[in-house]
């Protein structure tokens, strides 16, 4: 089974009120007629699950049939199933029928959620382990691991790399037999494990597996999303699972380390993360308790040494043969003095609120002094930044460097100017579809401009504004992202996307770039949507969306986003 890693639905980014506003958005319903062999097909996996019945089924009433309204208008997080107890040793089997629509979204299917054996959602201790999206994503506590979710969904044929075929995915979901089992380990696992038979003949899998607690049950139930689900059966059976399959660690790696480190400063680890890839293709951040270090640099005298780092647990933690790396930092005199060489790409910020500003220090040297008078750039990784104060005129940034004996400051001359609006949190923690600008109308035959600057952390692509295209009642037309993405009933196979991107630095180049939005109405129901990016560095790119279906006596325009913040100045 391939491994998913999903950008378009990362936008989802899989957050709750994302989804309760995303959930209603179809135009137009349709249904996918039932060949005339599909109750036999159903009887036959109904049969072939009767067959492994080894004496000690126990059949489970179900007092919710149908999960989700029949009209599509369950938001997101309102309807579910009923609560399933799976105890230790024990595997949930469920059937139902999905529903979606014939909806545009992947996510208008049906969802799971496995959280702990308190028996209410709005209940004291209520924790989730996870929840599983139909479309192999997910979220969840600190042991989800959306590189375990694999799927074998039909790809876009002569795809390279292979795309799955959402579309057809979606289609085959619509009125799709489900078979859905979570088996309790005894080990202290769950392994999920989804079968879907299309009417249209595709059957598709997707499993998953986690921790969760060996000893206590754990509960599962199905969640809607303007989609509903026609539930069958349910029993429980032994679990399949005694023994889980341990892994060996293939490869390390270790980021955040110090490249410099006074002299008499013996923490050469310092905020260092060692990561751990296991022969499963998951990774975890290890304790830097289990590491072994096997050449330990000579921290007394000056100049660049060499870390050697081991790790040798498998995934279970038994001792196996070792996997390392290194890295390597410099010995130097204490630090006397720095000043700034260079002055960071983003040197004016505009602002709407008060909430301080994140610094940005890409493009930014510092050059220290120590004590033997010599000279040097010390790593920003080495550095600590405050924040910005938000208000008008000059402001600045300290930078300090933490020493072994004494703190050296200086600080980075900046300026400010406040916006009209700003759309997203300034921290830039905004979840997805969370946070909107108001409409701009756009009349028949005519454009609107939106001026602004975005502000990211630069970690992905689509975090950056996207363009939603509406009805005044919030009928959606179409979203499309900065980073030639679209998605909705007016652009899927209708409109045509063109930008002149370098795909290599656009995420780092985003924070700071200054953007003009321009929606055009062209008057015979169809819009047109353009990004004019200026990039602190000054270099310039465009993105376009050209024949958006839309209804052009009627059309609206709003930008939302995600990790990532704008300021509206026009």
């Amino acid at each position: 089974m391939k491994k998913t890693r999903l950008m378009s639905c990362v936008l989802f980014a899989a957050f709750f009120i994302a989804f309760a506003l995303a959930g209603c958005e179809e135009d137009e319903i349709y249904r996918i007629d039932a060949p005339s062999d599909l109750q036999a097909r159903i009887d036959s996996v109904a049969a072939a699950k009767a067959g492994i019945d080894t004496g000690d089924t126990t059949y489970i009433d179900i007092a919710t049939a149908i999960v989700g309204a029949e009209d599509y208008s369950s938001a997101w997080w309102t309807a579910f199933s009923d609560y399933f107890t799976i105890p230790s040793n024990k595997l949930l089997h469920l059937e139902f029928i999905n529903h979606n629509g014939g909806s545009v979204n992947n996510w208008n299917n049906w969802n799971v959620a496995v959280v702990n054996n308190v028996a209410d959602r709005e209940g004291e201790g209520y924790a989730e382990y996870f929840v599983l999206r139909s479309d192999a994503f997910g979220w969840g506590n600190t042991d989800f691991d959306l590189g375990l979710v694999a799927q074998d969904y039909p790809v876009i044929e002569g795809s390279d790399p292979e795309e799955v075929d959402w579309n057809l995915f979606r289609t085959t979901m619509d009125g799709a037999y489900v078979s859905l089992e979570i088996d309790h380990s005894v080990t202290g696992n769950v392994y999920v494990t989804a079968t879907v038979e299309g009417t249209n003949g595709i059957e598709m899998v997707m499993t998953y597996n986690q921790p969760v607690s060996a000893a206590d049950d754990i509960n599962a139930f199905l969640v809607m999303d303007a989609s509903y689900v026609e539930m069958e059966t349910a029993y429980l059976l032994p679990s399949n699972v005694s023994v889980v399959v341990d892994y060996n660690p293939v490869s390390i790696a270790v980021t955040g380390a110090p490249a410099t480190v006074e002299i008499g400063n013996e923490n050469f680890w310092g905020s260092a993360v060692a990561t751990v890839t296991y022969e499963d293709g998951s990774s975890t951040e290890v304790d830097s308790t289990d590491i072994s270090f096997n050449v330990v640099p000579d921290m007394t005298t000056l100049g660049e040494k060499t870390v050697v780092v081991a790790y040798s647990k498998t995934k279970l933690g038994e001792f196996t043969q070792a996997v390392s790396t290194y890295y390597n930092l410099e010995v130097t005199n204490s630090v006397v003095s720095m000043d700034v060489t260079t002055m960071p790409d983003i040197t004016s910020y505009y602002f709407y609120n008060t909430d301080p500003i994140v610094f940005n220090t890409k493009g930014l040297v510092v050059t220290a002094t120590y004590s033997d008078a010599t000279t040097g750039v010390i790593s920003n990784e080495n550095l600590q930044f405050g924040t910005i104060t938000a208000a008008a005129g000059a402001q600045t940034a300290e930078v300090s460097y933490v020493g072994s004996s004494s703190t050296v400051t200086t600080t980075v001359p900046l300026t400010l100017t406040q916006g009209i609006d700003q759309v997203g949190l300034t921290d830039m923690t905004t979840p997805w579809w969370s946070d909107f600008s108001d409409d701009y109308t756009v009349a028949s035959g005519s454009s609107t401009t939106i001026k602004m600057y975005c502000y990211s952390n630069g970690l992905n692509s689509y975090h950056s504004p996207s363009t939603i295209l509406r009805k005044a009642d919030g009928t959606e037309n179409g979203v499309v992202r900065m980073d030639n993405f679209g998605w909705g009933t007016g652009y899927e196979g209708i409109a045509t996307a063109t930008s002149d991107w370098n795909w290599d630095v656009f995420a780092a180049n985003i924070s700071g770039s200054y953007i003009e939005i321009t929606v055009t109405n062209n008057g015979d129901d169809t819009a047109d949507i353009r990004y004019d990016v200026t990039y602190a560095n000054g270099d310039t790119h465009f993105q376009e969306y050209t024949g958006i279906a839309v209804d052009s006596a009627d059309l609206n325009a709003a930008l939302v986003l995600e990790g990532a913040y704008l300021v509206i100045v026009e």
